[in-house]
């Protein structure tokens, strides 16, 4: 890990486990691991991705860093300038509150996540009016330079959401995160319910926004393509545990995992002469209530040996700012993607 000078939050051994209650009394009769000892860090100024199939625990995990779900376990350490390195999960209600100005989220779901009862104004003007940040003309000022940034029209700011596109909505919902200029976001796939081509307007307003405001950002994803056109690092997950680590390049090129492997290989090519060949993996993701015993992944894994479905693999760095949790990957010799 770099120094503490540079890491903006730690992740250490975070869980989340949903209790199953059943009968009359709601006895616990099994529990559903969505988040199970992941640790990683994201350093000040960097677009960290975190990927996996549906289901993985990504999304859980980006709520479990705002503290918007109560973790099982665990600790989420933010290093903010000018304040001493603090522990998320042991603020109190009134610290966690003030403590909304430094990290928000955007969205996945553009038309959900806004309020249709109130006007785009009171949308953006939310974040401030619920911490106190700004009164009056300063309050208006702040919301129509946000807006401008966001590419949001000063014309549009008395209308409400339902007058608007996919697109519109969204840049609507990143001023609403960022009028407060917090310095960390969380980006819960904001462009997968858009089309391709709004897509990459909003992929490329917040690659401008983060140059300008120098911004944090966890992108959670499961578009491929997209996570390597943004993202400095990228994490992966499957079932709800962290399986690789590494700088975006180094991890789509030279993937040391077999699942971060299959992810690669579904990835298709730019280039028509290029012959797509997936790996195909046996059977379904197993269930959460009921993981399977050692390496979660080795029921569909198609190197996986007796050990792997007997001892939990070690999370190790194999190389330089590349982590892995498999017991084969300083042996393997993984694909990565053929772009």
């Amino acid at each position: 890990m770099p120094g503490e000078n540079h890491v903006l939050l730690e992740v250490r051994n975070l869980r989340k486990y949903f209790p199953i209650r059943r009968g009359a009394f709601g006895t616990v009769k099994k529990t559903v691991k969505a988040v199970d000892r992941v640790s990683f860090f994201i350093n000040k100024g960097e677009t960290f991705g975190l990927v996996g199939e549906s289901g993985s625990g990504k999304t859980t995990t980006g709520r479990l860093i705002l503290r918007a779900m109560e973790p099982t376990e665990g600790e989420v350490i933010y290093h903010l300038d000018g304040q001493d390195p603090f522990d998320l999960m042991k603020l109190s209600k009134k610290e966690l509150w003030e403590f909304r100005k430094y990290a928000q989220m955007i969205f996945q779901d553009p038309y959900s996540s806004l309020n249709p009862r109130m006007t785009v104004r009171d949308i953006i003007a939310e974040p401030l009016i619920a911490t106190k940040s700004l009164q009056k003309e300063a309050l208006s000022q702040r919301i129509r330079e946000t807006a401008r940034k966001c590419q949001v029209s000063i014309e549009f700011l008395r209308r409400y959401p339902h007058a608007f596109s996919g697109g519109q909505r969204q840049r609507i919902g990143i001023a609403r995160a960022l009028v407060l200029n917090p310095p960390f976001i969380v980006c819960d796939e904001p462009v997968s319910a858009l089309d391709v081509s709004i897509q990459a307007q909003i992929l490329n307003l917040l690659g401008d926004l983060q140059e300008e405001f120098n911004l944090t950002y966890l992108f959670i994803a499961h578009d491929l393509s997209v996570v390597e056109h943004i993202c400095d690092r990228v994490g992966v997950m499957y079932l709800g545990r962290l399986f690789e680590m590494a700088v975006t390049k180094e991890l789509f090129f030279h993937p040391r995992h077999p699942y971060t492997e299959a992810l690669m290989s579904a990835i298709p090519a730019a280039d028509p002469l290029i012959t797509m060949d997936p790996i195909k993996l046996t059977g379904e993701i197993p269930s959460p209530i009921n993981p399977p015993e050692g390496c979660t992944f080795h029921p569909r894994c198609i190197y996986a040996q007796p050990i792997c479905s007997q001892d939990i693999p070690e999370w190790k760095e194999y190389s330089p700012g590349h982590y892995a949790a498999c017991h084969f990957a300083g042996e393997l010799t993984l694909k990565g993607t053929a772009r």
